[in-house]
Parts: structure tokens; sequence; C-alpha cells
């Protein structure tokens, strides 16, 4: 799989500017987002800034050879960091940058758990790992602050806007700006009427999305991702230009990726809807929700980066939360004391016993689960490393990883 995941790397994410039309400019894997230029009549208007300073750097060097405008306009597609943090890199010219509001506000009190979720967020996209470690981060080459290519620098938006639909005529650039929640509640859209040109955030990508994303995040509403894409595929666009991944060029090929990617969540959410009403319990909604061959051999829709197992668990819990119906779960015993009962019923000599045929057997999930029974630092630190081994989503690969270094770490 690790070899796999390099090759993906390596044909996915070659940096390259990309010439749309006469006054569009695609920056691909210049940093771990990409990010797209207007030019306009006196100025330029960037669409979203890479994650570091010094990405968005190179890429300003390099449209100072297409172009002696002055980015003037930043217009972020969403609030991710990785696309607003190159953004200082334009301080000196900017007059305008562009946000909106998310369809809804975060939960009261979320920030109550900023430790606890930077720390699965830096497991997530493998922040502590070195290049051989973490190889990418599924959507784009890993991001600059962790390979010390420069660090955030924010600006915040100085034009807010709360409607679903804006146009606005920049510098000569007749745009539309249409909310469009989906991995995001702040995410939008670009319409770009005169180009058929439609950038899209990241409401799209060409591998299967983060439904749910590992680090913790509150439900992604499927049925309005859903809708977001039915609204991009409303338009006659002959480019679609996505915060992460290849550009689409030419709009059969638009119509069909596009697509199969709404089929594809659409086919998670009914069907686990399904297996719920139907009185299935979290577990059994996962191993029976499996997308149909035409939409999971797709190249894109590998899951490099979200996986269809998490995206199930993510539509339970987000619809009923999580109580799964089987009244075992209702007041269970502490899980401790759980373990410490079968532990003795199996036999500690027995179980590391089986935890190793396990491992020599190459089931490293089931002797992880095993080992959840006994108090086996190096075991387990091996089976973590070696479960990475096996997962094709760089998320999970990161995950795994970043625990395995941490056992024993002091």
């Amino acid at each position: 799989m690790e070899q796999e995941m390099k090759l993906f790397c390596e044909k996915s994410y070659q940096k390259e500017c990309i010439k749309i039309n006469e006054r569009i400019y695609y920056f691909k894997s210049y940093g771990h987002s990409n990010a797209t230029a207007i030019i306009g009549d006196t100025s330029v208007i960037l669409i979203d800034t890479l994650d570091t300073n010094e990405y968005a750097q190179d890429l300003l060097n390099d449209l100072k050879k297409i172009t002696d405008k002055p980015v003037k306009t930043l217009i972020y597609t969403h609030g991710h960091p990785d696309h607003r943090g190159g953004a200082g890199t334009f301080k000196n010219t900017v007059t305008e940058i562009i946000a909106f509001t998310p369809i809804k506000q975060p939960l009261k009190y979320y920030d109550r758990l900023n430790d606890i979720l930077n720390k699965r967020g830096s497991y997530q996209h493998g922040y502590n790992l070195n290049d051989e470690e973490a190889i990418f981060q599924g959507i784009g080459i890993r991001e600059g602050k962790t390979t010390g290519h420069g660090c955030y620098e924010f600006m915040q938006p100085t034009t807010i806007y709360q409607e679903n639909k804006v146009e606005r005529v920049i510098d000569g650039v007749a745009l539309a700006m249409y909310r469009a929640p989906g991995e995001t509640d702040d995410q939008i859209c670009i319409w770009l009427k005169d180009d058929q040109v439609i950038c899209t955030g990241d409401n799209y990508y060409g591998v299967f999305p983060a439904l749910y994303a590992i680090r913790g995040t509150q439900y992604r509403n499927l049925a309005t991702w859903i809708e977001s894409l039915e609204l991009i595929l409303s338009f006659p666009s002959k480019a679609l230009l996505p915060g992460h991944t290849d550009p689409i060029i030419g709009h059969d090929l638009i119509e069909k990726r596009v697509g199969d990617e709404k089929e594809a969540i659409e086919y998670i959410l009914f069907h686990t809807l399904q297996c719920m009403n139907q009185g299935l319990t979290l577990q059994e909604t996962v191993a029976e929700v499996k997308l149909p061959d035409k939409l999971s051999h797709s190249p894109y829709l590998q899951e490099y980066y979200g996986m269809v197992e998490w995206a199930v668990k993510s539509v339970y819990v987000g619809y009923v939360g999580w109580f799964d119906g089987n009244p075992v779960h209702l007041l269970p015993v502490k899980q401790s004391d759980y373990d410490h009962e079968l532990l003795t019923l199996i036999g500690k000599e027995k179980l590391n016993q089986r935890i190793k045929e396990l491992m020599t057997l190459k089931n490293y999930q089931m002797a992880l689960q095993l080992l959840e029974l006994v108090d086996e630092p190096e075991l387990k630190k091996e089976c973590l490393l070696q479960r990475a081994r096996q997962v094709k989503s760089v998320n999970a690969r990161h995950y795994l990883i970043s625990c395995a270094k941490e056992i024993n770490k002091d």
C-alpha cells in the first residue's frame, strides 16, 4: 500500500501553473491546496492563498512572470487554514478580502475542546511525522508548515457576506458567489459566467471526500453536500477548478466526475438510513453499506483521504446519536471491568499467544483489538505500525503511526 500511495502522489501532485484561458491561471500543487488567479483590468483576483506564506510567495513570483498587475482581491472559498495561510504574502497590495459566514454556527463552547482537537488534528494530518512516514496528505502535498516551507500568515476578511448568492463585478471581472455548504458550513463556489469556469473549493476533489474527519468534527450534513454538488452541476462549466487535485476540463468530464461523487454520497446516505430504519446496529450498518463497483472502482473516488466506513458511522450518529438500539449498549459496565472479565476467562498467556499468531498472519486489526485487553506496549506499537502499512487512507495511516510513536515516548 505504501508504494501505491507514493505512485499516486507522484502522479497526482506535480507542481504546475495551468493556463485555463487568457485571464485565468490555476496554480496546482504549489502548496497543499491550490489557488486560482483571475487577471482583471488593473489587478488580480486570487481565489484562496495556499497554506503558507512561503508557498504563496512562490506562487506570486510565478504570477509576476505572467502579469505585472498586483493582487488586490482575495476570495476565500472557506475558512480552512490550508486555503488562507498564505494570505499575508499579499498584504502590501490587497485592498479587499471576501468570505462568507457559515450557514450555521459551531456548537457553543466548542473552543473548550481545542487541546484534544488540535492533538487529534496533528495525528490525522501527520504533522509530527517525517516524509517517509507521512508520504503526502491525501488531497495534496504535505503542508508547508510541516516541511519547513513557511508558516500560516492569516489575514482577516474585510467583506463578509451572509447572503446565499452575491454577484459582483470586480475590476472588470463578473462573478457570482454561491453558498455551497459541504465539507464546511461556510463553503462557497464561484461562477465565472463569461469564462464558463467554476471554482469549487473543497466540495469536490479527485479522491473519496472527507465526509467525516477523524480529527473530530460536527456532523457534515451529507444532504446539503449533495445539494451543493447539484448546484455545481447546474452550471454549463467548461472548466472546474477545485481547491485540491487536478482541474477538470470539459463539460462532459465535469458531469461525470462530479456526478459520480454526488451519486456516491447519495448512496451512502440513503443506504445507511435504510439500514438504520431496518433496525441494524452501527456495526451491522457499516458491514452492509459498500459502494457499488462502478463507484468504488472509479480512480477519482479512491479512499486515499476519506473512507466510506467513517462516513457511514457519521451518518448513523449524526441522525440518531450514540445509541444504536441494542439494549446491551444502554447501560454497559465499565470497559475496564469488561476487559478484566474477558482476560480472566481467556487467560493472559493464551491471549498473548493468539495475538502473536494473528500478527504472524498479518491480521493486525484483530491483534490490536485484542491488545486492548492487556498491557503490552511494544506489541501494540508494532501492530499500529504494521496496520498503518496496510491502509489506503493517509489520514488513517497518519493516525496509526502517530499513536505508535506516542507509546513509550517518555
